[in-house]
């Protein structure tokens, strides 16, 4: 398919509460496509349509001991355990700045397939980290959100000094 432009922090659509996908059809297997074509030149190992300016609930995931990319349309959490962990997270928005984020260790959710059936399922450790924060995403959660203040203002000012940050690049970069 097609590698689509990502959005950049501080894009306001990245703080936009995404919107439940309605119709099931080629243009929403076109786009789960598009984003796994998007996520894989990021090298990162998930992507929301907001990401690359859709605003509609869709994630993809593309974990390395997964057997095979999976995509989950307007996916809840409907559980999540009381066992919490520091895991290091980022964003294919922020590349180069990561940090400690705290989540829970399992979660369950809910989701539609591409099909439009529904399923249930089970995450833990990094596949449940990855849905938290692809979800807070869709919820138009931006993970910055999830740190203390000062982290966050440490961080973004390291984002914007660095050689990553695509709005450091001038016309002649």
């Amino acid at each position: 398919m097609t590698i689509q432009p990502l959005i950049f922090f501080p894009d306001q659509r990245l703080r936009q509460t995404a919107k439940p996908v309605t119709t099931f059809d080629n243009a929403l297997r076109t786009l789960s496509a598009d984003l796994l074509d998007t996520l894989r030149a990021a090298a990162g190992l998930g992507i929301t349509a907001p990401h690359i300016g859709v605003g509609l609930r869709v994630v993809v995931l593309d974990l390395p001991q997964s057997n095979a990319p999976q995509t989950y349309i307007n996916p809840e959490i409907i559980w999540h355990s009381q066992t919490c962990a520091h895991n290091e997270e980022g964003s294919i928005s922020m590349p180069g700045i990561s940090a400690p984020v705290l989540r829970p260790t399992t979660i369950q959710i809910q989701y539609a397939d591409l099909e439009g059936h529904m399923h249930i399922e089970e995450a833990n450790d990094l596949h449940a980290i990855c849905l938290q924060h692809e979800i807070d995403q869709l919820n138009g959660i931006f993970w910055l959100q999830k740190l203390s203040s000062l982290r966050r203002t440490r961080l973004i000012a390291r984002y914007k000094k660095s050689e990553q940050c695509p709005f450091n690049q001038g016309p002649d970069d």
